[in-house]
């Protein structure tokens, strides 16, 4: 078995019934949730079961030797009804292929016996001549108390052994209740919608929408497993459908990460605050879809398409969270709305963190430099991040550079939050903390390029950066 591959027992609701147990099967590519069923092992054995549900008439020859070949138990002293338990080999109950160990005798040539005495029966069987016609229904129950004090029998009955095995085998079988294909499924441990978490609980969606229902774990470390196991497979076939993907894309479209993460909605316009979201950086943007992009038209239907390097991507701290959803982050846009998304777990932000810095060096050195307009001291200019020269302003009037840093001189920055940005470098020469103040009005996409422009600078020069962010 490949060691993708596990199962295990959980308890099942749709969240209306009360849970039922259920083997939790995961594979490569699926996770179906199944139920015991109880099978016949045969097609003979089939059709001997069909036989046992109905009511039969069945004619019995008595034979000189041994008689009808049955013995019998119960009775209305017991609150039962007379039962069959047991048929002697080759013998006259035997030959007729249709009586088996558990029958009740409900009926003797036409005589009602269901509410007969085991005496009564008996007597009843035995007058009733050369050929008896009985009517019997299995009474499934009856096991329990047949297979009290049954032992081999001794003397001249040693030959005469109880014959079960002409009931039907029956074998038991796990199958399908709820399938879950894995490709671009998600695994939440909150009720939908909402930052409430269920304990020891979590629930699986399908690429259509299709639902697991609410998988309970034993305990916190069972929940732990299944969910690490999950995500490692749904996290392995995204992965080969971007190595896939990539095949057929120039390298500056590449897809550096797919995952399904939850955006917090203002819940003043909806009564459900958290909806999943599919969220993919290709290239140098990132998408946000409300499905995953299947095909290449699917990508110019993203709700919202940033530019990498005009975002922020920021881990919130606990004492930052806005309730009680953990692990979340912030996507922040310079002209946009910040948008504020949960994943399930730390895990997943980290490896989400480090795919959007390799997407950011990409798409910054493909870029290569940006131009913010601005003024300084005064004058209109341009300020202009070069991933290769650093910092430099251009003076429109005298049309000349005015000033120029490498990102190395970098010491710090400040700012009012509206239009002016003080920029502190260190003198090459001298050591020294030059200030160089200037106004944009468009200052948040300025900042957060710097930071984009600095983060790809210390990739260039230092590779070991994008592997431990």
């Amino acid at each position: 078995m490949s060691e993708h591959v596990r199962y295990g027992m959980v308890a099942w609701t749709d969240g209306k019934c009360q849970p039922v147990p259920m083997r939790l099967y995961l594979t490569d590519e699926h996770l179906s949730l199944q139920k015991e069923e109880v099978v016949y092992a045969t097609q003979e054995d089939a059709d001997k079961g069909a036989l046992l549900q109905k009511l039969r008439n069945v004619t019995i020859y008595r034979e000189p030797v041994g008689g009808l070949g049955l013995s019998v138990k119960g009775g209305a002293e017991h609150k039962l009804p007379v039962l069959i338990s047991r048929i002697f080999k080759n013998q006259a109950a035997d030959k007729t292929g249709q009586l088996f160990v558990g029958d009740a005798i409900l009926k003797v040539n036409g005589a009602n016996m269901e509410h007969a005495t085991h005496e009564q029966v008996v007597k009843a069987l035995r007058n009733a001549g050369d050929m008896v016609t009985v009517t019997t229904k299995h009474f499934r129950p009856a096991s329990h108390f047949l297979s009290k004090g049954n032992t081999r029998h001794e003397g001249k009955d040693i030959q005469q052994r109880e014959t079960t095995n002409n009931l039907p085998r029956v074998e038991t079988r796990w199958t399908d209740t709820v399938t879950i294909p894995l490709m671009y499924s998600y695994l939440s441990r909150y009720t939908p919608g909402t930052d409430k978490i269920r304990p020891n609980s979590f629930e699986v969606f399908g690429a259509d929408g299709n639902s697991s229902g609410i998988i309970q774990c034993e305990d916190s470390t069972s929940l732990s497993d299944w969910i690490q196991s999950i995500q490692s497979n749904s996290s392995a076939l995204l992965t080969r459908t971007i190595q896939v993907a990539n095949r057929t894309l120039l390298p500056s479209e590449q897809i550096h990460h797919f995952c399904w993460v939850f955006e917090r909605i203002s819940p003043t316009r909806y009564w459900q605050s958290w909806k999943a979201k599919f969220l993919a950086l290709r290239g140098s943007e990132v998408f946000v879809f409300e499905f995953p992009p299947c095909t290449t038209r699917d990508w110019a239907r993203g709700e919202r398409i940033f530019k990498v390097y005009d975002c922020m991507f920021k881990i919130m701290k606990d004492t930052e969270l806005l309730d009680d959803r953990h692990h979340c982050f912030l996507v922040q846009a310079g002209n946009e709305e910040s948008v504020y998304m949960s994943m399930e777990t730390r895990t997943e932000v980290l490896r989400l963190e480090k795919a959007w810095h390799r997407a950011n060096h990409m798409a910054v050195t493909k870029l290569g430099s940006k131009t913010f307009g601005c003024s300084w001291r005064g004058s209109l200019s341009g300020l202009t991040l070069d991933i290769n020269s650093g910092f430099s302003l251009y003076d429109s009037e005298s049309r000349s550079y005015m000033w120029s840093y490498k990102f190395s001189q970098l010491k710090g920055s400040s700012d009012d939050g509206k239009t002016k940005l003080k920029l502190h470098f260190q003198n090459s020469t001298n050591k020294q903390i030059e200030t160089r103040e200037v106004e944009c009005t468009n200052l948040k996409a300025l900042l957060f390029s710097i930071h984009a422009f600095l983060s790809a600078k210390l990739a260039s020069v230092d590779p070991a950066f994008l592997q431990n962010c």
